[in-house]
């Protein structure tokens, strides 16, 4: 099993919420934004219309995390704009949000330059390139699993090769986005499964089962949700998590409203007070706990004194310790809730038949070799190698999409170690526990109008053990209850014998509704988690723990010599312990990886401009083994295809010219020297296959080839600066497929 991703509802404060309407329909987001903005791009549309069209598509940019009169950092960063501030900025940004709706309005469908352009005036045609591209590549557009995307993916590989450790959200979300940018990616995975720390499981039996998430469940905020747009690529239905959380006295008896709501209050007033505090104290907050400053806010303002009315307040503690999978004893007090101006908005919502069927459709085409579990990753200069057992596995760079408590466990080995700063993160920051008992019943007991509802313990040890339920009867397949574990009493809870955990979350149940004259018959089938002791996680999602920050997400999400990039939850800070931040930080390394590389063959090409073309080295290179040899002449071709119309290279050596082949020669290349002389030209694989037909010496040939072909002979500077990219093409093309770095299956190294 993997690691629950959070299921936190809303805000880290309060997981239950205002009421609102039962179901929620993803398909509703097509038809409004159709309305407002697909209906205006197939007619001419008045200045008030664009005026209020470009009102609606910054609102719809706005929600995706883009300011409405600025461009993000990363835009800056590529240059997007020629000048900052100015009037192209302001068009660019007009343009951007356009192609973000235009994209929204039908996410099922790959938005091309062709599609803007219809509706883009041709004065603006560099802003949307640059747009365009910009959104493209880093994952804001033309992302996920609509089966329409396949006839827009290369059909080869064109770019480098790419290992990556994790089959999770993450590293699902990083391999189907460098397949389409034209990446040779293998995906080493320890379990027998993707999903990692996203797990549906099959209970019950033959005429009553469901499915049921064990770990990452709920989709918290559907609003710029990616994993909402995999949905609605899929068509998947969702449900509302509705807000009607009634609360139980730890033996069954209701709480009274006016009670609940009161002690919610001064829960809520008690984290204001943390929040002006913290202000007052500066930087020293961040060496106290939130737990003790709240119990000192309790102290000092005398509040929940009585045993009920702790009891309440317990309850919303142990609230707040599952929204951050950690012990607010462990919180920092200075930076527990750094992530909540970034919270997705809308209503939190349940998968239809698990989130599976999200895991399924990303991991669908992937390469994945399950079972290996990793041992060490080294990395360097000229490439990486990821050990797994007695395999081990090379290619140019390495994405580790592991959890934090993996890394902090230490059980993976990277040679060269990491730096120190991103040790210290990795120390720093928490990787808490959650931990749920699920049980499938032979009917719906607790009723069909309830989502979630919670039981208030009686001490603070213990206030987190089956405090909340959640009802998955409307989205399961059948009728299944799973409680959920939190703070202390989650550690606890791995200790304790599942028979045991059993009947007391039973007892629970019994002392509710028993009362009410309702039978809780035995379930079917229970399953207790044990995320905690799970060697592929060894916790749940991470928080931000006393003396750490924000800043620790960053740090982890760093490169390493352009080489080993990292992803997961716990590597985003603006969307940590959520499932679309898993997600969305393997798109984002996914950019990452490939402006790495681009970034290393530009730099190559400017070496080459300064030098002498690819270099000659990396063309003799090509030459050490070449796909073809007929006398004097070898030839080379890209290993990714046998199309008999790809070009490939010819290299014609001559040791002593003869007069006639001098004169073939003359006008052709640079001229003869007392050295042996070796000369390049393009060709098709068959011309190359052709030429071989040709009888008589190589000088027949050499004229067959000028005359018939048309080709001319050039020496290495020319053929390099001439023919870089097919150079560069299949010098990358055979490190991936057949050269030192080899990642597919069938060309492993065993140690």
């Amino acid at each position: 099993m993997g690691t629950p991703v959070s299921d936190g509802l809303v805000s880290k404060r309060s997981l239950r919420k205002k009421s609102g309407q039962k179901n929620y329909d993803e398909n509703l987001m097509d038809e409004f934004i159709e309305k407002h903005v697909g209906a205006a791009f197939r007619k001419i549309r008045t200045k008030e219309e664009l005026e209020k069209e470009t009102e609606i598509e910054a609102m719809i940019a706005l929600s995706l995390g883009f300011p409405i009169d600025a461009l993000i950092e990363d835009e800056i960063k590529a240059g997007v704009v020629r000048e900052l501030g100015g009037k192209e900025q302001n068009d660019y940004i007009v343009v951007r949000n356009h192609i973000l709706s235009r994209w929204r309005s039908n996410v099922r469908v790959w938005l091309t330059k062709g599609h803007i352009k219809e509706t883009v005036s041709n004065e603006y045609i560099h802003l949307l390139s640059a747009a365009y591209d910009f959104l493209l590549y880093n994952g804001y557009i033309n992302f996920g699993v609509s089966p329409s995307f396949s006839s827009y993916l290369p059909e080869e590989a064109t770019e480098g090769s790419v290992i990556i450790v994790g089959a999770g959200l993450a590293g699902l979300a990083a391999a189907r986005q460098l397949l389409s940018f034209g990446f040779k990616v293998v995906v080493i995975e320890g379990r027998n499964r993707p999903g990692g720390r996203v797990y549906t499981q099959q209970m019950g039996k033959k005429d009553k089962h469901a499915a049921v998430d064990l770990g990452g469940s709920v989709i918290t905020g559907i609003h710029a949700n990616p994993l909402g747009v995999l949905a609605r690529q899929l068509s998947i239905p969702l449900h509302k998590v509705r807000d009607n959380c009634p609360l139980y006295k730890p033996d069954g008896v209701p709480v009274k409203k006016e009670v609940d709501s009161r002690i919610e209050t001064i829960f809520n007033k008690m984290l204001d007070k943390v929040n002006e505090l913290r202000k007052i104290m500066g930087g020293f907050a961040n060496y106290i706990s939130l737990g003790s400053v709240l119990e000192k806010l309790r102290q000092l303002y005398a509040v929940a004194r009585s045993p009920e009315e702790r009891q309440f307040l317990e309850w919303h503690l142990a609230n707040l310790e599952y929204a951050n999978a950690g012990c607010l004893s462990d919180l920092s007090a200075a930076y527990w809730d750094q992530d909540d101006p970034y919270e997705m908005g809308g209503d939190h919502c349940f998968l239809a038949g698990g989130n599976w069927r999200l895991i399924k459709a990303l991991s669908d085409g992937v390469p994945i070799i399950y079972g290996k579990t990793v041992d060490a990753i080294r990395y360097g200069v000229e490439g990486v190698e990821v050990v797994a057992g007695n395999q081990v596995f090379q290619a140019d760079m390495v994405l580790c999409t592991v959890p934090l408590g993996v890394l902090k466990r230490k059980t993976i080995r990277f040679e060269p170690e990491l730096p120190q700063r991103k040790l210290a993160a990795i120390d720093r920051l928490g990787f808490g526990l959650l931990n749920k008992v699920a049980m499938i019943f032979p009917h719906v007991f607790w009723g069909e109008e309830l989502d979630t509802f919670g039981c208030l313990n009686e001490t603070s040890d213990n206030r987190g053990e089956f405090f909340l339920f959640y009802s998955y009867h409307t989205v399961s397949g059948g009728p299944v209850l799973i409680a959920l574990v939190a703070g202390e009493a989650a550690q606890t809870f791995e200790r304790t014998d599942p028979s045991i955990l059993l009947h007391r979350v039973l007892s629970k149940l019994r002392a509710i509704y028993c009362p009410k004259g309702v039978d809780v018959p035995d379930p079917i089938q229970t399953i207790c988690t044990r995320w905690g002791n799970d060697p592929l996680s060894y916790g749940s999602y991470s928080h931000v723990r006393v003396q750490s920050s924000g800043r620790d997400y960053d740090i982890l999400a760093e490169s390493v010599g352009n080489r080993m990039f990292f992803a997961g939850e716990a590597t985003t800070r603006q969307y940590p312990a959520t499932m679309h931040g898993a997600y969305l930080s393997g798109l984002r390394e996914a950019s990452r990886i490939l402006r790495a590389t681009r970034g290393r063959q530009s730099y190559f090409r400017r070496s080459v401009q300064r030098n002498v073309g690819p270099s000659s080295d990396q063309l003799a290179d090509l030459f050490k083994w070449p796909d073809l040899v007929c006398g004097k002449f070898s030839f080379v071709f890209d290993p990714l295809t046998d199309d008999p119309k790809s070009m490939g290279l010819l290299r014609i050596t001559f040791d002593n010219c003869k007069d006639d082949t001098n004169k073939v020669l003359e006008n052709s290349c640079d001229p003869p020297s007392n050295q042996p002389l070796q000369l390049y030209t393009t060709l098709s694989r068959e011309q190359a296959l052709e030429l071989q037909t040709v009888t008589g010496e190589e000088e027949t040939k050499l004229v067959y080839l000028m005359n018939s072909f048309g080709l001319k002979l050039m020496g290495a500077y020319t053929v390099g600066n001439a023919y870089n990219s097919l150079v560069t093409s299949i010098s990358n093309a055979r490190r991936g497929r057949g050269g030192r770095y080899r990642i597919s299956a069938p060309l492993l190294n065993t140690v």
